[in-house]
């Protein structure tokens, strides 16, 4: 597979008043194209401040990392900016929906910054609601969707503008076992399609639908392991009691 993200000692310090947080302790790594790679950790184990620099959402203070083979450790805020809309879309445990504007107005938002005609981001947004199950949807409001829709609102928002990666922070962590596993299936077509998914979790078993688990401890990588049998969600679904195989409403 063709390389898409590599790292050389990455350091993040944070500096509180007298002291200094190590998050980040020198780490290195890369992900291919097309990957689905979990990366997991307790509170406090430098999961998600790498997933802030991987997302150019930060930099780090030592270190390369380079995306597509451009070293983009320097650039400034702006150039960081237009990479995250390009290439870069995100899904976080919090929905981060405007309640008062419908699932479509939403999953229109990234395009109102780079110039897409009215006409084109209606389209581009049924689309992508469409691909997350969502037709017919487009104009209710968060209020009138359950939590996994709102999830899957927000998947889309960050499929609007076709980016090469996801990044997802959590995304299960207030949803239900059955959502959970729905929502994960999305994220695996999703990597079915082309799409790299990086997904940060504390979940074992969230981890497990992945094809490839790193574990972090104490700002470094403690395993990088390839699964050879990730689980599949479809199948997982099938699994469940009946009492969980209930119609999400």
């Amino acid at each position: 597979m063709e390389q898409l993200i590599s790292t050389e000692g990455l350091v993040k310090i944070y500096n509180l008043g007298d002291f200094d947080i190590h998050a980040l302790r020198g780490v290195s790594l890369s992900i291919d194209n097309n990957e689905f790679v979990a990366i997991m950790g307790p509170s406090g184990s430098g999961k998600s401040t790498l997933m802030h620099i991987l997302g150019c959402l930060d930099r780090p203070t030592k270190g390369r990392y380079l995306l597509e083979g451009e070293d983009i450790s320097s650039l400034d805020r702006n150039s960081l900016a237009a990479i995250r809309n390009k290439k870069i879309g995100f899904v976080f445990q919090v929905f981060n929906l405007l309640s008062r504007t419908t699932a479509l107005e939403n999953v229109e938002l990234p395009l109102l910054y780079n110039g897409t005609s009215t006409k084109d981001r209606i389209a581009r947004a049924k689309r992508a609601l469409a691909m997350v199950g969502l037709e017919g949807r487009e104009y209710s409001h968060p209020n009138q969707l359950s939590g996994g829709q709102q999830q899957r609102v927000a998947i889309a928002r960050a499929l609007v503008n076709d980016p090469a990666i996801i990044m997802a922070d959590e995304p299960t962590g207030n949803l239900d076992t059955r959502t959970s596993i729905e929502i994960m299936g999305i994220f695996q077509s999703l990597n079915r399609s082309g799409i790299t998914v990086i997904l940060i979790t504390h979940e074992k078993d969230i981890a497990a639908y992945a094809k490839r688990n790193i574990d972090f401890r104490d700002g470094k990588i403690v395993r990088d392991e390839k699964l050879s049998s990730p689980k599949n969600a479809e199948d997982e679904l099938l699994s469940l009691p009946e009492e969980d195989m209930e119609e999400e409403a």
